[in-house]
């Protein structure tokens, strides 16, 4: 199984995102969305044209081979900043006002810091995309029924750690000079998941202003005017002699 070039768990299920029931007094300004910020990407070519399938390519081959580079590239992400990300500094997991609670595999709901929450999802995503039954990598290994299904719990919980990277850590991304990464990253991810209906549109509408900034195309510079012709007097005169 090819993977796109771009840069011990229990099995846990996807908590489903629920509002805290508490709203803030004032909504905090979302820093990630300035204009300042939000032009600032590592590339500046339409993402659609990187997350089409190839007529050569097998659906499930391709959705594999993208979800397993945006697993890897997402925990990558997350790691700049986890030294900020702390059980005090993040006592839930949350995006925008949403808090996401953990269910366990019995279906019990688990109100957990970020990290934590981080942690479970890392760790049930390399699970998935490691093992051969699901995410094979030998050539004539079927890919199994439920494959789809499984990639879009991926995705969702992909989505919950990136909502949390803005949300939460944007500042610290920002003072690492990571914003471009992160910003070229999650337009990557939006497009692709949008491309193949891997989230539902309810699950991301909390970053829908984001979404729509980063993942128009980036607009060609205004040509720069040519520089006018010089004037007969401004222009220097041999004098034969």
């Amino acid at each position: 199984m090819g993977v796109l070039v771009c840069c011990d768990c229990f099995f846990y299920r996807k908590s489903k995102t629920k509002p805290n029931g508490k709203k803030p007094p004032t909504e905090e300004k979302k820093q990630y969305v300035e204009p300042e910020f939000t032009k600032i990407r590592v590339v500046d070519f339409d993402l659609k044209e990187l997350v089409v399938l190839p007529r050569e390519i097998d659906l499930n081959e391709w959705l594999a081979s993208n979800t397993t580079t945006f697993f890897n590239l997402i925990n990558l992400q997350y790691s700049t900043i986890s030294e900020f990300c702390t059980g005090e500094t993040c006592q839930a997991m949350t995006a925008c006002s949403t808090i996401y609670y953990w269910y366990d595999e019995r279906g019990k709901k688990t109100k957990c810091t970020a990290p934590q929450y981080v942690d479970f999802v890392m760790s049930l995503c390399q699970k998935l995309v490691t093992d051969e039954e699901i995410f094979p990598t030998k050539y004539g290994k079927e890919f199994p029924n439920s494959f789809e299904s499984l990639v879009k719990k991926i995705c969702r919980y992909l989505f919950h750690v990136l909502a949390h990277l803005y949300w939460a850590h944007f500042k610290e991304t920002v003072a690492l000079d990571l914003h471009g990464h992160l910003n070229t990253l999650y337009a990557h991810f939006i497009v692709f998941v949008r491309e193949f209906n891997l989230i539902d549109p309810k699950e991301t509408c909390i970053m829908d202003d984001l979404s729509e900034i980063l993942c128009s195309p980036v607009p060609a510079p205004a040509p720069s005017a040519p520089a006018p012709a010089p004037s007969p007097s401004s222009q220097n005169h041999v004098t034969e002699r």
